[in-house]
């Protein structure tokens, strides 16, 4: 259920409010907007009259929440999230934010003359994995935590924020400190386990869309995080996996139009695992933030073609520069910055 609160409804009538739905036996998260506060219930509402609610002193309207996911649903914040970092960097409000690095952390030198032409080209997250869930055993596993604190010392040189994948729940605290994003992976998006001590973690997630899931699954699996209390979260659509051999993946752009209607969480395109082919990296970039995308999650590498991880579809700083312009046309061109 959600109850929204009236504009100039007091502290008072809203902790009024929250002590009688907590009595009626729901859980309540609350978030509170420019124009007003909403309460989320969540628990077993189904059965709960919602009039005595409504008539309860500052409540606007109550409504019922059909969809399975309660906190993710665009009800709970209808002007929409917008995530803020510690340098002013915000990710869901009018300027699109880019994300870029190597698939994978392989030595100094190659970070940190990563991290100096990204920020030239007016990135703002330097991306990298620390830990490589790889198909195959034998593939590189990435350097860990050293290859972290690497990544972490070319950004703060560069004036750069962190991103980097957290692959199971043990990898959570140690990573703390090394970055300001954490970063799910497609194959952990139904690690619910995982997804539940994100939720308890107060440093803003990216949720990677599964290689099969359907947009209802992924924002389900937004919920558990949440549902924890942890409410900056970042979607990301990089590709799904069909019956199409041509890509690596399929690109759902539709999928973020789609995400920015049912949700208020921002959502990001990654165009390199999306198609995992350079060559078409670009131009699925432009029509992400064509289509709606709050940022873009890039790879990118001083000698793409020996890159350790992912060359295929990894750009070269060449590239990536140029990209950045025609980006910065299309942003324009839909009312918004790069």
């Amino acid at each position: 259920m959600i109850v929204a609160m009236q504009e100039h409804a007091t502290e008072e009538q809203i902790d009024a409010v929250i002590e009688a739905m907590v009595e009626a036996g729901v859980g309540v998260h609350r978030t509170t907007g420019a124009l007003q506060t909403i309460l989320a219930g969540v628990g077993p509402t189904a059965s709960l009259d919602l009039s005595k609610f409504e008539l309860l002193p500052g409540v606007e309207h109550v409504h019922r929440i059909s969809s399975p996911y309660k906190l993710a649903g665009r009800g709970f914040r209808p002007e929409g999230t917008v995530v803020e970092f510690r340098n002013g960097v915000k990710i869901g409000g009018n300027q699109v934010i880019v994300m870029a690095g190597p698939c994978s952390i392989e030595n100094r030198e190659q970070i940190f003359e990563t991290a100096r032409r990204v920020k030239e080209s007016g990135g703002s997250f330097l991306r990298g994995g620390a830990f490589k869930p790889r198909s195959s055993p034998y593939a590189f596993q990435g350097l860990g935590i050293p290859g972290l604190q690497l990544m972490r010392e070319a950004a703060e040189a560069h004036g750069l924020l962190v991103i980097s994948e957290v692959m199971e729940i043990s990898q959570i605290e140690p990573m703390l400190p090394l970055v300001d994003c954490f970063q799910v992976g497609a194959r952990n998006m139904q690690n619910f386990n995982l997804l539940r001590e994100l939720g308890q973690v107060r440093k803003p997630v990216l949720l990677k869309r599964g290689i099969a899931a359907t947009i209802e699954e992924l924002l389900l699996s937004a919920e558990y995080i949440l549902s924890g209390g942890n409410y900056d979260v970042i979607l990301c659509e990089r590709g799904i996996r069909t019956y199409e051999t041509a890509t690596r993946n399929t690109m759902d752009i539709a999928a973020i139009p789609v995400v920015k209607k049912l949700s208020h969480l921002p959502i990001v395109g990654d165009p390199s695992h999306g198609t995992g082919r350079r060559d078409m990296v670009a131009p699925l970039a432009k029509a992400a933030v064509a289509a709606g995308a709050d940022g873009i999650l890039v790879e990118v590498h001083p000698n793409a073609d020996k890159a350790a991880s992912d060359a295929a579809q990894t750009l070269y700083m060449e590239q990536f520069d140029a990209l950045m312009k025609e980006m910065r046309v299309v942003a324009t061109a839909v009312g918004r910055t790069l």
